[in-house]
């Protein structure tokens, strides 16, 4: 039978709160990240990253945090229609820290969560029958209206030709023997507990548990011995996991010491967070054992996903990609820090980035400068200047409708209003951070341009105009890239994409090698933006040369988008015929020659709000219609 589906995960789904600080106690955290978390949940991410088609059977609160769990979850491609929003229960939580290479202290907010309200009900017959296997974990037993779901998931999976997968995924606390405060407690014996979770093991074919969890699954604090009981339970692949050593599988009958069996060594990295990489560890393994790999195989895929994200901090968002997991298997030179190998972590980066982007029409209207100067010339507010901005949001909407292949390039200064309504809209947002016209390149707002960005939504790309020319003198030079590495290095620790923007200046020789060759000096020094914003130009050659560079240095780079310099409308749709045949040029980031004089009219009450909305809204479509149509006649977007 055909599966439309590899598998379904059912169980925890929780956010994950992780301490920002680590070598410390979870009392002296000062900030945290927020991600999504939950063994099944991030298992589903991780082999959804891996290029398998994952769903998940959950509940999350019909709150803030569900919202954000069921989001993300749409984006990195798992299938939801069977997570739930209960109005009656909140989203679990989970607080967690890095205290040393040894001590993970956590703290589970799990009373009477969402999570753990799941019942016959939530199973999906049809998700579950249509998936090539059911992952079910042992957390999620504890409760008996979850044990019961699980069950018929698991009847389900068996009547449908399924594969049944059990994560034993043992958290004392959780089974009410330990402190609350002991959530990193992996081991205490329990008879009760062993029995629930041996009643699984009939229906299992493959079980993956650390040693501590596999002598709760065969009720023994012998290792192996804890094994043969499981083994006289089932006839089920038994994966041990082994830390740092890598993970034993046993196929059949099982031999008298755990290195016995068919043992695959780990990859000697450094352990900074465990957290996350049992759940990589199954993803990893799945990605194989679905597609019928041999188990050694399944076992090297595992151990790799394991090995990457135990270097990282999270769990979910550590997860590699097919892409990053294939360049870190290739590897001969696997770097023992992991986190600090740029090649690679440009490529989690890079690979992980959600939304894919086409084609984009933006309205810039981050100008600061400029209607400073028309306040100064009319006599007009800052308030009034505001609420131009909102009218250009309702220009932007009247265009796009809705539509994700719009943005908006918007200043916090005159349109933090803007940028609020744009939250709960779908478009692309940018955001200016360079001091207007500053040469050499200073950054707006706190000094610490890391500590600014934090301040930030994720939603918000940077964007940063330079000044840069390539014959620059090397003073400024020198400054003005150590300001674009600070802001680079800036954005990849917050998270933020980055669009940078070189303008030449006007005093300095440009030819069709200059923009060129200054690309190639930016990523000489090691930066690689998500976004380039570039003069237009009907210059084939320069645009060739452009391409060439972005391509060459960084094949994974979002796009270029074309920038105005206020040219009228018919030029700037003449100079998008030269540029529509490059397919990594995806459109237009124009300002000033939709909005300047509209501006001046309006402040100086000339004309109306419609005749301002429908004025720009007018030649932003035009310039749509006309990259479009360009883009059509050229034949890159086909």
């Amino acid at each position: 039978m055909t599966k439309s589906l590899d598998l379904v995960a059912i169980g925890r789904s929780s956010v994950d709160l992780y301490g920002q600080q680590a070598g410390g106690r979870l009392e002296d955290m000062g900030s945290f990240a927020k991600y999504v978390g939950g063994s099944p949940t991030n298992t589903a991410i991780g082999v959804a990253r891996l290029g398998l088609k994952s769903a998940l059977i959950t509940r999350v609160g019909a709150d803030h945090m569900g919202r954000f769990i069921t989001e993300q979850l749409v984006r990195e491609g798992v299938d939801v229609s069977a997570v739930g929003a209960d109005p009656e229960r909140l989203t679990a939580l989970v607080i967690l820290g890095i205290r040393d290479r040894e001590q993970f202290p956590l703290i589970f907010y799990r009373e009477n969560c969402a999570d753990m309200a799941i019942d016959i009900g939530d199973i999906d017959e049809r998700l579950v029958t249509c998936a090539g296997a059911v992952l079910v974990n042992g957390t999620h037993l504890s409760t008996v209206s979850v044990f019961e779901a699980s069950l018929k998931a698991i009847e389900f999976a068996k009547s449908s030709g399924g594969k049944v997968v059990f994560d034993v995924d043992y958290r004392p606390v959780l089974w009410g023997l330990t402190g609350k405060d002991l959530g990193e407690n992996r081991y205490v014996a329990s008879n009760a507990v062993s029995e629930r979770l041996q009643s699984i093991l009939p229906y299992c074919d493959l079980v993956v548990g650390t040693e501590e969890e596999m002598r709760i699954l065969g009720g023994n604090d012998d290792t192996i011995s804890a094994i043969r009981a499981v083994r006289r339970t089932t006839d089920a692949l038994l994966v041990c996991k082994l830390g740092a050593e890598g993970c034993v599988a046993f196929l059949g009958e099982i031999p008298s010491e755990v290195e016995d069996g068919l043992l695959v060594q780990g990859l000697p990295v450094e352990v900074f967070n465990v957290l996350g990489a049992g759940d990589a560890f199954m993803a990893g393994f799945l990605s194989g054992w679905l597609r019928n790999a041999p188990v050694e195989e399944c076992c090297r895929l595992a151990n790799a996903c394991g090995a990457i994200v135990v270097s990282r901090h999270g769990c979910a968002p550590a997860m590699p990609t097919k892409a990053e997991l294939d360049s870190f298997l290739g590897r001969t030179d696997i770097p023992f820090r992991v986190r600090e190998d740029r090649d690679l972590e440009h490529l989690h980066w890079a690979t992980t980035r959600l939304n894919h982007y086409g084609e984009l029409s933006v309205l810039a209207i981050d100008h600061r400068s400029q209607f400073e100067e028309l306040i100064r010339d009319l006599g007009c507010s800052d308030e009034r200047v505001s609420q131009f901005k909102q009218l250009a949001l309702s220009a932007l909407d009247r265009v796009a409708g809705g539509d994700p292949r719009f943005g908006m390039l918007i200043d916090d200064r005159f349109g933090f209003s803007v940028l609020a309504e744009l939250a709960d809209r779908n478009y692309w947002i940018g955001r200016p951070i360079e001091t207007p016209r500053s040469r050499p390149l200073e950054f707006e707002g706190d000094d610490d341009v890391g500590m600014e960005l934090n301040s930030w939504p994720l939603t918000h790309v940077v964007k940063c105009l330079a000044s840069y020319h390539p014959d620059d003198p090397p003073e400024l030079k020198e400054r003005q890239e150590r300001q674009l590495l600070r802001l680079y290095s800036a954005c990849r620790r917050t998270g933020h994409e980055l669009l940078l923007e070189i303008i030449p200046p006007s005093h300095l020789t440009v030819d069709e090698e200059t923009t060129a060759r200054a690309l190639d000096r930016l990523y000489d020094i090691g930066i690689r933006p998500d976004w380039w914003k570039l003069e237009p130009s009907s210059d084939q050659s320069a645009w060739a040369n452009i391409v060439r560079v972005i391509e060459d240095r960084d094949p994974l780079c979002r796009g270029i988008l074309m920038l105005g310099l206020s040219a009228p409308i018919p030029d700037l749709i003449a100079s998008f015929n030269a540029a529509a045949r490059f397919p990594l040029i995806k459109g237009f980031a124009v300002g000033r020659s939709i909005f300047h004089d509209v501006a001046t009219d309006w402040l100086s009450d000339r004309i109306d709000d419609e005749e301002a909305i429908s004025t720009m809204a007018s030649r932003l479509s035009a310039l749509v219609e006309g990259w479009r149509s360009a883009r059509a006649e050229s034949g890159a977007g086909q």
